[in-house]
């Protein structure tokens, strides 16, 4: 077991309705004027938007608006929302929406609150003093921003698509009503139950000695999501599923799952973060096509916890204890998991993905995913730039 410190500092206000509340959530936090920042038409198609204003007029506060924000959020969104705030004295953001708005509203609260670049905070070179406070209407469960302290954007030159995570970012409050999820297609549905499991999945395979209450957490939150993943494919509109999947979006990323470890591999996402870049996929979807190439390539380094994995959260069978059966189990288990993802309709190819990368690309993601991590992908297996080449042409 490692040392750590767990800050999750975010009221949480879940339940059908709750969206009503938002006008008095913000007025807590004794703001001037705020930027509502949101994503497409929808949230006005849906009413949420009005609903949201009507609130915030009920409680007398002023506001802008911001939106276009798009999956893989762009840079060039953040500098017209940065130059929007510093121009109306905003000194508080709203997202209404999923994980990209809320990124989206971190980074126009970083570039706002500071000197210079915003960019330089993604680019790893210096941290951020500050950030304007954000609360968040969340209406996709996935990301699991709206509890976290990370943001990702995506800088359009070089299709650049970079992590950064401060707790200055971490919101306020987080509206949470499943009802708000129900709408969403399918394919949204389920590559945001494919990020939820990741988020978990990403700390659950380390390289430390771990707590047990956490792995027991750690499975039963992802035997929870596989699990209503699929009721939500036949029923969208079962409002318990929605919940329950909602609940542990934010659970995966608040860093309750990653108590006593070293902080978990994440090359996956890391990996993914270069094909959303390029391609403009789904995140969960990119996620699902690689991740079966990634386990299988690091499975040798950590045998034994991909056992445990396939055994407590997949049910699968152990065929013995020797080394050879280990493995047998482990392997077992990522297969599972590999159905499990079909079963949802997510890939888990670059074929299914529907792209198809060239050698070129390839050995361009593997190098700038090598630059992004600083060279020190991954922590079952650290990854060279060779290795992803590999890991990403087995997954074509």
């Amino acid at each position: 077991m490692e040392n750590f410190n767990y800050y999750t500092p975010t009221k949480i206000v879940f339940g059908k309705g709750t969206e009503s509340q938002t006008g008095q959530l913000v007025k807590e936090q004794n703001c001037k004027k705020v930027l509502i920042h949101y994503g497409s038409g929808s949230v006005k198609r849906s009413g949420l938007l009005d609903r949201i204003k009507a609130s915030l007029d009920n409680e007398g506060i002023n506001y802008v608006e911001l939106g276009g924000v798009v999956p893989n959020p762009r840079l060039s969104l953040v500098y017209e929302g940065i130059n929007l705030c510093r121009r109306e004295g905003v000194d508080f953001i709203l997202a209404v929406g999923g994980g990209s708005v809320i990124d989206s509203a971190k980074a126009i609260g970083y570039g706002t609150a500071n000197d210079g670049d915003v960019w330089d905070f993604y680019d790893f070179k210096r941290q951020a003093a500050a950030c304007l406070p954000i609360g968040a209407v969340l209406t996709i469960a996935a990301a699991g921003s709206e509890m976290s302290s990370s943001s990702v954007i995506t800088k359009e030159e070089g299709l650049i698509k970079r992590g950064y995570s401060n707790n200055l970012s971490r919101a306020k409050f987080a509206v949470m009503n499943p009802e708000l999820t129900m709408t969403l297609p399918a394919y949204q549905t389920a590559s945001g139950c494919v990020d939820i499991l990741m988020h978990t999945m990403e700390r659950y395979f380390n390289q430390s000695d771990n707590m047990e209450l956490t792995d027991g957490i750690s499975e039963a939150l992802m035997r929870t999501v596989m699990k209503n993943a699929k009721i939500l494919k036949e029923q969208p509109d079962n409002y318990e599923a929605r919940a329950e999947v909602m609940w542990a979006g934010s659970l995966s990323h608040n860093g309750l799952t990653g108590c006593g470890t070293d902080g978990g591999d994440w090359a996956t996402h890391k990996m993914e973060h270069e094909i959303g870049g390029l391609f403009d996929v789904a995140h969960g979807a990119g996620l699902s096509a690689i991740w079966g190439s990634w386990a299988r390539f690091v499975l040798d380094a950590r045998p034994e916890r991909f056992a445990k994995f396939a055994v407590n959260v997949l049910d699968i069978e152990p065929t013995g204890s020797s080394a050879e059966a280990v493995t047998e189990t482990a392997l077992k288990g990522i297969e599972a998991m590999e159905e499990f993802y079909r079963s949802i309709d997510m890939p888990t190819s670059f074929a299914e993905l529907g792209v198809r990368p060239t050698a070129e690309q390839i050995r361009t993601m593997a190098e700038k995913c090598d630059i992004g991590t600083r060279h020190s992908t991954g922590i079952v297996k650290k990854l060279s730039v060779d290795d992803m080449v590999e890991i990403y042409t087995n997954a074509l």
